[in-house]
C-alpha cells in the first residue's frame, strides 16, 4: 500500500487465481494491484507484460494500462523473506460489466474483433525497450506446461499433444502471421460499458504466438459448454472477423489452421484443471461441464466442434 499510495481502508481484495489481485482508490479514480510471485513470473517478464500493454494503450487499443507506483515504477519488487520476492504491480480499473451481463449482440462481436484487430496490427511494430524483457514464445513452459500438469495415465493425451505440436512446427512465423499475443482474450478478461466500449484486461499470459491462435482462443470460450457450438461459430464468427479485418488482415488460409489451435487450446485447458482442481470432486460447474468426458474426446481426437471454417474466408 505505502509503494503505491493507497490509503488506509482504502483497498479491498477481489481474489483471483494464480496472483492476488485487490482495487484500491487513489484521488477520485479505481485501480487494480496485482502481486503475484517471481517464482512463477520474473521481473522482467512482469516488465514486459507492462510495457506492451501501455504501447497498446498508447496505440488506441483499449486496454487497462498500467500505472506507476508512488516511486514511479510499473513493477514493484518485495522481498518474501525467504530469499525471494513478490512483484507487484497495479492497472487503470476497466470500466463495465461482463459482457454477458450487458448482452452479447452482433455489433459487440464487431467491437470486439477490431479491438484484437488493432491489437494485432500494432504488435509488428513493437520491440521491448529492454531485450531482457521479451516475452516467451508460446510453448515456453514459463506460459504453458502441458506434460508437466497432467496426472500419471495420460500417454494419449500427450501423444496427441505430441501430434498437435509436430503440426504446428510446420506452421509460418511471418510479421503478418505471429506475435505478441494476449493468449486468453476470452470474455472473462474484458469489460463492457454502457456505450459498447470494450476494454481488454488481465495480460499475465502474453507470448509470441500466431494471430490466428489468439482467436481461436477467443472463439474456443465462446462456444465452450454451449449446447450448439457450431451455431455460435456461425453467429459469432463472420461478424468478429468483420470488425477485425477494419484493423488488420490475415491470409484465410489460416482459417484451416482454427481445429489444430482449438485442440490445442483444449488439451491446455485440461491440463491445467488437473493442475489446479480436485479432478475427482469438481465444485465448479463449468468445470465440471467442460471436464465431462474429455479426456475421452481428446483421445479419441473428436474435433473441438463441427464446423467448415474455410467458409469465412471472404469476412478475412
Amino acid at each position: 500500500m505505502q509503494r503505491f499510495g493507497i490509503v488506509e481502508d482504502g483497498i479491498r481484495e477481489l481474489g483471483g487465481f494464480e496472483s492476488f489481485i485487490y482495487e484500491f482508490s487513489r484521488g477520485p479514480a479505481s485501480y487494480i494491484l496485482r502481486i503475484g510471485h517471481a517464482s512463477r513470473r520474473n521481473e522482467n517478464l512482469i516488465h514486459g507484460e507492462v510495457d506492451w500493454i501501455n504501447y497498446l494503450a498508447r496505440g488506441g487499443v483499449s486496454v487497462a494500462r498500467a500505472v506507476e507506483s508512488a516511486h514511479g515504477n510499473l513493477v514493484e519488487p518485495l522481498d518474501d523473506g525467504h530469499g525471494g520476492q513478490f512483484l507487484a504491480a497495479a492497472f487503470v480499473k476497466a470500466q463495465g460489466k461482463p459482457p454477458w451481463e450487458m448482452g452479447w449482440s452482433p455489433e459487440l462481436y464487431q467491437t470486439y474483433g477490431r479491438l484484437i484487430g488493432r491489437m494485432h496490427r500494432l504488435t509488428k511494430d513493437y520491440l521491448p525497450p529492454n531485450p531482457a524483457w521479451k516475452r516467451p514464445e508460446w510453448d515456453n513452459p514459463e506460459i504453458q506446461d502441458i506434460v508437466a500438469n497432467l496426472p500419471p495415465g495420460q500417454e494419449r493425451v500427450v501423444a496427441r499433444y505430441t501430434e498437435v505440436l509436430s503440426h504446428l512446427g510446420t506452421l509460418s512465423k511471418g510479421r503478418d502471421d505471429y506475435g505478441l499475443i494476449h493468449f486468453d482474450a476470452h470474455g472473462s478478461n474484458l469489460l463492457v460499458d454502457q456505450e459498447g466500449r470494450i476494454t481488454l484486461f488481465d495480460f499475465d499470459d502474453c507470448s509470441y504466438g500466431w494471430f490466428m491462435y489468439d482467436i481461436a482462443i477467443v472463439l474456443f470460450y465462446m462456444i465452450t459448454n454451449h449446447p450448439e457450438p457450431a451455431s455460435v461459430c456461425g453467429r459469432f464468427m463472420p461478424r468478429f472477423l468483420e470488425g477485425y479485418r477494419t484493423e488488420n488482415r490475415l491470409d484465410p488460409r489460416w482459417l484451416g489452421e482454427v481445429p489444430w489451435f482449438l485442440k490445442l487450446r483444449e488439451i491446455d485447458l485440461y491440463a491445467v484443471i488437473h493442475r489446479s482442481f480436485d479432478v475427482e470432486h469438481l465444485t465448479d460447474s463449468w468445470v465440471a461441464r467442460f471436464m465431462d468426458g474429455r479426456k475421452e474426446r481428446i483421445e479419441r481426437d473428436i474435433s473441438y466442434v463441427e464446423f467448415e471454417f474455410a467458409t469465412l474466408a471472404a469476412c478475412l
